[in-house]
């Protein structure tokens, strides 16, 4: 008697078991992505890598403030800046350890001209340490190269600010 009870119990289970993963298979939609060539949307608010931003005429945004320096929890961000002739402050160094970066957005936050924003590209993998180490180079190029997408994300952000 009590085999008989463990035999229907498990029988049952395997087929409700089946029966599941027949409902999975066939009725829901696909919940995984085929990664490479398919990605999942990103909210505008998604903080990825780095960027430095021009204005129009293509000058850096960037007066030299350290704001984002003084307020990285993680001493992620270095700057050194120098006068101009026309006596405004630039950068003359802006690095940022990529290592060390904790993605808070802080450093974005405390720029009162938006010139170091976190940017929409999560894939950034490298070899080496070195390579994490952004300089002004690099952080400019990743603006260049995101502005448009940086633009309307900053627009959708607006009201929130």
């Amino acid at each position: 008697m009590f085999k008989r009870l463990i035999k229907t119990w498990l029988l049952t289970d395997i087929v409700s078991g089946f029966w599941l993963t027949f409902r999975y298979m066939t009725v829901r939609p696909k919940v995984t992505l085929n990664y490479p060539y398919e990605k999942a949307p990103l909210s505008h608010r998604f903080r990825g890598e780095h960027c430095l931003r021009r204005y129009e005429n293509g000058e850096e945004r960037c007066i030299s403030c350290k704001l984002c320096e003084a307020v990285c929890p993680a001493q992620a961000i270095t700057i050194e800046a120098s006068p101009r002739a026309d006596g405004s402050r630039r950068t003359t160094r802006y690095d940022l350890d990529m290592t060390k970066c904790i993605f808070c957005g802080l450093c974005e936050e405390a720029c009162p001209v938006d010139a170091i924003v976190m940017g929409p590209n999560y894939e950034y993998s490298t070899e080496t340490r070195e390579e994490l180490m952004y300089s002004k180079q690099k952080l400019l190029a990743n603006g260049d190269r995101w502005e448009p997408v940086l633009v309307m994300r900053l627009e959708k952000d607006e009201p929130y600010r």
